[in-house]
């Protein structure tokens, strides 16, 4: 068939996986009503028989169980939307949240082996042990504690085998259903599925450069030196690969643990307040954010009472020219600025193609005014952000990939002080960075170098000028110059004119049709058949059928 892409041997072992593991747990449904099914040969279908169905789990359940039998991939992709309460039940968000530490160890998995061979290292040089018991099982790798030859307390995150093959197979598969929900199904589409795949296919091809976690790393503690409310866990960069990490090991307790915490008088309200100003500071002012901050991913100290973020696989990167457009973006949200929003949103956009100004304008004031008629204490960081998506995505505004990781980030991290402290409100955290960039905002040394900039800008111009109007000039002389329009519309209008043409003619012939059948009747021209000239009724009918069909296009719009 004509367009239809043939799926390669890994795609199609994967689609089989997918459907074998929708039927073992009653989804037939979705492959029987959606038009996905569509791009699946039917064999497929047919040969997989009937399993016993899971029905004594919930549809909740089955679903979870599905995305942790199908694989990595979709147990990362439950990860994600795991804090997705905008668009996912309670009851579904309950069991996705389960995927973060419910992960499947490795089957018939020789850590000593895998080290050894990845390293190119005799174990007994570098460790005194490696516990062969995963400590943890996450969705593309497996973590196991280890003793280095010091006594150093490590662990080893090992990349799960044929991680990327399997990926790359699961993304293409996801690609086409994407597509395929795209193309016939509306309320799909308003969550733009294409969009999504994408940026999980960036997200996830970054968590498997292990190398590239551990520069993360790196960065994140040059970032926090000298803080001492956090602590950032070492890498051991000689013991690292991009299938493998061994870093510091990391003995505290997961920000969701509430009852130990409040067992060893850790103040979890606290923990709360600097664990959030910790993650602004990384958005704000360092410009390099952990981009999942979920609860399993941080820690507290229990000694220090310090917090420790771990898996710096996901990070988000922010400009230091686009960070100061968000700090004015926070600041202008504050001072309820719609008209300053939207040139700060234009300014960073990676697309835009606003219909209607006034729609936007009208959008994201009823949205700050219902932030400001709601009482602080009740305002939800969430909400509002999935609402400021929301906007964007009616009015058809995209922003750069780190600003939905950024929005993620803030959602997941106001969710994890609001389990420490049910009284929690991000936004006393948010105060005193919109004092202090109102004051960075009109300080001497930022006008001074604004303007310094801009002096640059001109010189640079000034400079420029002479040759570029040399050259417009000398094209001009040797007849190269040439300007390049376009005209909006104009094949609208050749149409319109081209059928305005059409009927004209069709008129003229009608109208010359009933004058010559005219005159012929008048004159009575033989032959005559009933005393009626026959070369009149001919010219009759034919203006008649001519005049209908002129008015039968008019009213359906044809060509003619």
């Amino acid at each position: 068939m004509a367009g239809l892409k043939i799926p390669k041997k890994q795609e199609l072992k994967r689609y089989n996986k997918l459907f074998a593991v929708l039927t073992k747990y009653g989804f037939e449904d979705v492959m029987a009503h959606n038009q996905i099914k569509k791009i699946i040969p039917k064999s497929y279908l047919k040969k997989h028989p009937d399993t016993q169905k899971n029905l004594s789990f919930t549809k909740f359940e089955r679903i979870r169980m599905v995305l942790e039998e199908l694989g990595p991939t979709y147990v990362k992709l439950g990860q994600i939307f795991s804090n997705r309460e905008d668009m996912l039940p309670p009851g579904l968000i309950k069991e996705l949240v389960k995927l973060q530490d419910h992960v499947p160890t490795l089957k018939n998995f020789t850590i000593n082996e895998v080290v050894e061979k990845e390293l190119k290292i005799t174990l007994t040089d570098y460790f005194q042990s490696i516990d062969a018991t995963p400590l943890a099982a996450a969705s593309l790798a497996q973590v196991h504690k280890a003793i280095l030859l010091n006594g150093n307390e490590v662990v080893l995150k090992v990349q799960r085998p044929d991680i990327k093959e399997t990926i790359e197979a699961d993304i293409l598969v996801m690609t086409q259903v994407a597509k395929s929900l795209e193309k016939h199904s509306s309320q799909a589409r308003a969550f733009q599925p294409m969009q999504i795949i994408a940026s999980f296919e960036k997200s996830i091809r970054e968590e498997l450069l292990f190398l590239h976690e551990v520069e993360n790393m790196e960065h994140f503690a040059k970032d926090f030196k000298g803080n001492a409310s956090i602590y950032v866990p070492k890498a051991y960069r000689e013991l690292s690969t991009d299938q493998l990490i061994c870093m510091e090991f990391i003995d505290g307790i997961k920000v969701s643990e509430i009852d130990k915490l409040s067992s060893l008088n850790i103040d979890c309200s606290a923990v709360a307040k600097i664990g959030v100003d910790l993650y602004l500071e990384q958005i704000l002012e360092q410009g390099f954010f952990h981009a999942d901050p979920h609860p399993g991913n941080i820690f507290v100290l229990p000694k220090t009472q310090q917090i420790c973020f771990i898996d710096f696989g996901m990070m988000g990167s922010i400009m230091p020219n686009d960070r100061e457009t968000l700090s004015d973006l926070l600041l202008y949200f504050m001072k309820s600025d719609v008209k300053k929003i939207i040139q700060l949103l234009e300014k960073i956009a990676v697309k835009c193609n606003i219909d209607d100004y006034k729609k936007l304008e009208y959008d994201l004031y009823e949205l700050i005014e219902g932030v400001s008629n709601t009482s602080i204490k009740n305002i939800r960081m969430g909400t509002v952000l999935n609402q400021f998506k929301s906007v964007l995505y009616g009015n058809h505004l995209i922003l750069p990939h780190y600003m939905y990781m950024l929005i993620r980030g803030l959602i997941i991290i106001e969710g994890v002080g609001l389990k420490l402290d049910p009284k929690f409100n991000i936004t006393d955290n948010l105060e005193p960075y919109t004092s202090k960039i109102t004051k960075k905002r009109f300080s001497l040394k930022r006008l001074l170098k604004r303007n310094f900039t801009r002096l640059q800008d001109l010189n640079s111009l000034a400079d420029s000028l002479p040759d570029n109007i040399n050259i417009i000039l000398n094209k001009i002389k040797e007849g190269k110059l040439v300007i390049v329009h376009k005209h909006q519309g104009l094949k609208e209008f050749q149409n319109t004119l081209n059928k305005a043409s059409n009927r004209l003619v069709f008129a003229v012939i009608i109208a010359a049709l009933s004058i010559g059948s005219s005159i012929l009747v008048i004159a009575k021209m033989p032959p005559l058949v009933y005393g009626i000239p026959l070369l009149g009724a001919i010219g009759f009918i034919l203006s008649a059928v001519l005049g209908f069909y002129i008015v039968i296009s008019i009213f359906k719009n044809k060509e003619y």
